[in-house]
């Protein structure tokens, strides 16, 4: 771990009385670091759509299958993992390392818990680095400049997107996001994505009542799109094959079943 990290985000600003998405995605993957409301509100938005876990875990496999493809096979060493979540196994950075030590990855969050846990869980290969920013998927300006200090942004970058802009509510300033992060890497470079859906035919439609339960009751508020809606995150960019597709099918076994969220990679020309 190098610099980066903001001593001033501490437990004062953990709130364990509510339900926090980093903590119950964390206990829908088979974590630990979740707290008892966040297993209450998990278990009861399993119960309403009981795909969820599924969903959590082709997420999950979707990044690794991602970053292995990026590091191995196109030559990618700068990774920029916006909304992180909770460390568990299998991280970007030891994925990437695994396959190429040298390689470089920012982690950018604003949970406080996940703040403490990348402290002592995101380390390094000797050969590359591993560093942590505390900033808000709002304020694209601060992810970038916070990733500068780590990364060359003039070189190739693969910015991960995994089931953040889903809670940006709000869809222009989702795509202003997303357009202003990748206005700062050069070509070459790369954006991975998922996002939950409502499509019926991937199932997406039992989305809608859970989400509503988790707006109630747990922070912060989502929202699911459709595929069309997603893919105009990608506007600008060429879409690597098989293109916006279920996570859980992107590069994946011919018969793995289709989850309602949706993913993708796409490259910056």
């Amino acid at each position: 771990m190098t610099e980066g990290l903001s001593p001033t985000a501490g437990p004062a600003r953990l709130n364990t009385s509510v339900a926090h998405n980093a903590r119950v995605w964390n206990y829908w993957i088979g974590g630990k670091d979740n707290y008892e409301v966040d297993q209450r509100v998990g278990e009861h938005i399993a119960g309403m759509f009981p795909v969820i876990r599924a969903v959590a875990r082709a997420d999950r496999d979707f990044l690794g299958r991602a970053v292995r493809h990026l590091a191995a096979e196109c030559g990618v060493r700068q990774f920029l993992d916006v909304g992180t979540g909770l460390p568990t196994v299998d991280n970007t950075h030891e994925i990437a390392q695994r396959v190429a030590p040298e390689s470089r990855i920012v982690y950018v969050d604003n949970d406080p818990i996940v703040l403490v846990h990348a402290r002592s869980l995101l380390t390094s290969s000797p050969e590359g680095v591993t560093d942590y920013i505390d900033a808000d998927v709002h304020d694209p300006e601060a992810i970038v400049r916070g990733a500068a200090g780590t990364l060359d942004l003039d070189r190739p970058v693969a910015v991960m997107m995994l089931g953040i802009l889903n809670f940006v509510l709000d869809l222009d300033e989702a795509r202003d996001i997303v357009r202003r992060i990748m206005a700062a890497v050069p070509s070459g470079s790369f954006l991975v994505l998922t996002h939950p859906t409502f499509d019926a035919e991937v199932g997406g439609e039992g989305n809608i009542a859970a989400m509503e339960f988790w707006n109630a009751n747990a922070t912060p508020p989502i929202t699911a799109r459709g595929r069309a809606e997603i893919a105009t995150f990608l506007d600008g960019l060429e879409l690597l094959e098989p293109g916006l597709v279920p996570c859980s099918r992107w590069r994946a076994e011919p018969d793995a079943a289709a989850v309602p969220q949706f993913g993708g990679v796409a490259v910056k020309p």
